[in-house]
């Protein structure tokens, strides 16, 4: 085997080197089309086998004639012969490539060939001196034909944002990277498996929607032209699922994507994916057996264990997960008991002497959450319930009947982040409008995530809801531990990205 290696893609180059070379590709391109041979009019490759499939199965297929396809990621010439190296969708696989099988044309034409073009290889299965299972190609067909430079893995595409612009090429150069995406698939299939296997029924309902409701978050806003008015992409589609259990449906939940007009961090993308669920006569206790079993059972399926390592640390998602008040979490890591603490100024005050933010308007239940978040959240690594959240912050679930300043509420975490949110849901309409004027003062105090009333929402639940248990999960967080990804863009095929033209234009 020869050492004399195409380094084309390996070779920094100026940009007029590059413009050079992206051009005679385009020349090559063009004189096959001269000769009647232009790739992009093959529409089909009848392949019989995946790398894998040759490389599993050699015993089998020794000396059988194959056809596979795939996209040349190395070519090494010498002479008279060469090898090549096929990427398709399972793997990487030679190919040893002659003129004397080939012919002189075909195998004058084959060295014009480039890396990254797609190709398929007919031939002989069989192993070579050196023991690498191969394919010694009888017949070599351009599939198409790639008119720019694939960056060389270790050198041309380090850069992390370059990467996720152009994933197809991060997919292509990092085929590791599929991991995490066929993880993710694994995961998916499980959740859904074991919502089926337990009667809820999966639903679509509206992403636009004509108010911003089910969540406390800003919303991307747009306009509907035969209609003339504004519309809202959905930040949650709970009032909608609810609505259905107001209509019979005893259990449903969606799984889609959501959108918060927010900031942009590791754990934070404007479009992310997220799962409700309700279920009537259940409340939020259901619901964390519900959420333990059902994230132990994705991280089981789509990893082999219930034990994950997320950037060095273990994490157990084996039931049962811990529970305690988010009164008593703020209690254990700041020190400072909210139930010796009755009036908004009492709050205020503890506040101020612990270096807590206080926006204006603030009450009891939305300090303790500042507590919280300020002291509590990030000590959260092993999965643990909070529950017991204040009313203030809890627009949307029912009061807890010993407390009433409280709510039957939880939100699971994990890694200090929060995975989940379940309520045993609001149904008394009379209490819920109550709540919605309370969102409408809070919105006029300046918090644009405040909801907006619905009134029809008000309209169901005067109809009737029943009892009932209502959960969300933040998928793309819970993929993040079960593929060790650092960002969520590591679990988004496709993440937000600036345009590189508004990049440079801020940049001026």
């Amino acid at each position: 085997m020869s050492n004399n290696k195409n380094t084309e893609a390996n070779v920094e180059m100026t940009s007029e080197e590059l413009s050079e070379v992206l051009q005679v590709r385009r020349d090559k391109l063009a004189n096959l089309q001269e000769m009647g041979r232009d790739p992009f009019k093959e529409s089909r490759y009848d392949r019989t086998h995946y790398s894998v499939q040759v490389k599993e199965g050699f015993e089998a297929l020794e000396g059988e004639t194959v056809k596979i396809a795939g996209r040349m990621m190395s070519k090494r010439i010498q002479g008279k012969a060469g090898f090549i190296d096929i990427q398709d969708a399972e793997g990487r696989i030679q190919s040893y490539v002659r003129k004397d099988r080939l012919g002189d044309e075909e195998y004058t034409i084959f060295k014009t060939y480039d890396i990254g073009d797609i190709v398929g290889i007919e031939g002989e299965v069989f192993i070579t001196k050196r023991g690498e299972i191969s394919v010694k190609a009888d017949k070599v067909t351009l599939l198409s034909k790639s008119l720019q430079i694939l960056p060389e893995k270790y050198h041309g595409l380090k850069d992390q944002e370059l990467r996720y612009r152009q994933r197809y090429v991060d997919l292509i150069v990092n085929p590791e990277v599929k991991d995490a995406f066929i993880t993710r698939t694994k995961a998916l299939k499980a959740l859904r498996s074991y919502l089926d296997e337990r009667g809820f029924l999966e639903v679509e309902t509206p992403i636009l929607n004509t108010i911003a409701g089910g969540a406390n978050a800003r919303p991307f806003i747009t306009h509907h032209n035969t209609l003339h008015i504004p519309m809202y992409l959905r930040i949650a589609n709970e009032l909608y699922l609810k609505r259905l259990i107001v209509g019979g449906f005893d259990k449903v939940y969606e799984m889609g994507r959501m959108f918060r007009n927010e900031g942009m961090d590791m754990k934070h993308n404007p479009e992310y994916t997220a799962i409700e669920l309700y279920q009537a006569y259940a409340d939020y206790t259901d619901m964390m057996e519900i959420t333990e079993n059902l994230i132990a059972h994705m991280a089981e399926v789509a990893t082999g264990s219930t034990k994950i390592v997320y950037q060095g640390k273990e994490i157990d998602f084996k039931p049962p997960w811990r529970r305690m008040t988010m009164i008593d979490c703020v209690k254990e890591f700041s020190g400072v008991d909210f139930n010796e603490i009755n009036t908004d100024e009492e709050a205020i005050a503890i506040a101020k002497e612990k270096g807590v933010e206080i926006k204006p308007g603030m009450r009891r239940g939305e300090i303790i959450a500042e507590f919280f978040e300020e002291f509590g959240e990030d000590k959260l690594v092993q999965p643990t319930f909070i529950t017991q959240h204040p009313v203030e912050i809890s627009p949307l679930s029912k009061r807890n009947n010993e407390d009433p300043r409280l709510t039957d509420r939880f939100e699971a975490f994990a890694n200090g982040w929060e995975l989940a949110n379940a309520f045993s849901e609001l149904n008394d309409p009379i209490d819920q409008k109550g709540r919605f004027m309370d969102q409408l003062r809070k919105k006029e105090l300046g918090d644009d995530e405040a909801c907006d009333m619905d009134e029809d929402f008000l309209n169901a639940l005067e109809v009737g809801l029943p009892p009932t248990g209502g959960l969300g999960i933040g998928i793309d967080r819970v993929i993040m531990l079960l593929t060790d990804s650092s960002s969520i863009r590591d679990v988004l095929l496709f993440p937000t990205m600036k345009p590189i033209e508004k990049q440079e234009e801020s940049a001026e």
